[in-house]
């Protein structure tokens, strides 16, 4: 069987089983017969894509430019590959897609949705895009400019994080809501630029559970935060991350239920930062 043959079975084995992994319809509600509306646009969770597209792609932008009113669904998915959710494929009139790019002149990525809906003969005929200014990465010929980001208030000089609020409980990894208030603070630190000079990231449990375990718990949690802010675009060389177990309490406890002492005992579970501004001959250590 030729290569080509082979691959044009891959492809509609694959469509096959997105098709099949939910035929619910369409997300977005009301669609128009003639596909040019809906009565109220619906966008899926980001995280909700399907295994084979997981997390989004990259386009070709060259090809995006090329999706156009009046195509069917093999001439788009040839262009810009088949949906990124659950919606299917072949039976439903509207594809979702998870995009990223990235902007040349500042290395920074932007994370768009971009929704096709189709007629009644299943030729695409509206585009939209998550958020809107998306848009404009669509014209592959336009040099993109940046999105200017919203100013940021400058960083406090000591955020208390709570260890509940970034993680689930005796965990490391960071949950989506730590990671959403972290990506917030890394964009008051970054608006620092160079008056940014030191950011010490320490991090405590309670005092349940053995020494140990304590230490590591904390020093990974304090790494957690440190990796997610540097990956943000705070400078790893103002950053410095250590855990201190269940040292320096908050909060004492009496002795009761292991619930309500775990209850008792949040605020000491947490993550300090403390963060070092000013010019290059301040914030010596």
């Amino acid at each position: 069987m030729s290569d080509v043959m082979s691959g044009s079975i891959r492809m509609v084995l694959l469509a096959t089983a997105v098709g099949v992994l939910a035929a619910c319809g369409n997300l977005s509600r009301d669609v128009a017969r003639d596909g040019g509306s809906a009565g109220q646009l619906a966008w899926p969770a980001q995280g909700d894509t399907v295994p084979v597209a997981k997390d989004g792609i990259f386009p070709n932008r060259a090809n995006l430019a090329l999706v156009k009113a009046g195509l069917n669904k093999p001439q788009i998915s040839a262009l810009i590959g088949y949906p990124h959710f659950n919606e299917g494929v072949w039976g439903v009139r509207e594809w979702n897609y998870l995009f990223h790019f990235r902007d040349a002149a500042t290395d920074a990525v932007t994370t768009c949705e971009f929704k096709v809906l189709f007629d009644e003969q299943k030729l695409a005929r509206s585009f939209y895009w998550n958020p809107e200014s998306c848009a404009r990465y669509q014209q592959a010929d336009v040099a993109v400019a940046p999105v200017p980001a919203p100013v940021a208030d400058a960083p406090p000089a000591e955020l208390v994080l709570s260890a509940d609020a970034l993680f689930a409980f005796d965990s490391a990894s960071l949950s989506e809501r730590g990671k959403a208030q972290l990506d917030r603070f890394a964009q008051q630190l970054a608006a620092q630029g160079d008056q940014l000079r030191r950011v010490d990231i320490t991090g405590y449990t309670d005092r349940l559970g053995g020494d140990a375990h304590n230490e590591n718990l904390s020093r990974r949690r304090a790494e957690a935060v440190r990796d997610r802010l540097l990956a943000r675009g705070v400078p790893p060389a103002a950053l410095q991350a250590e855990g201190r177990g269940k040292a320096d309490p908050v909060k004492s406890c009496p002795a009761s239920s292991k619930d309500a002492l775990i209850a008792c005992l949040a605020p000491n579970r947490r993550v300090v930062v403390r963060v070092v501004t000013g010019t290059s001959g301040d914030g010596a250590r």
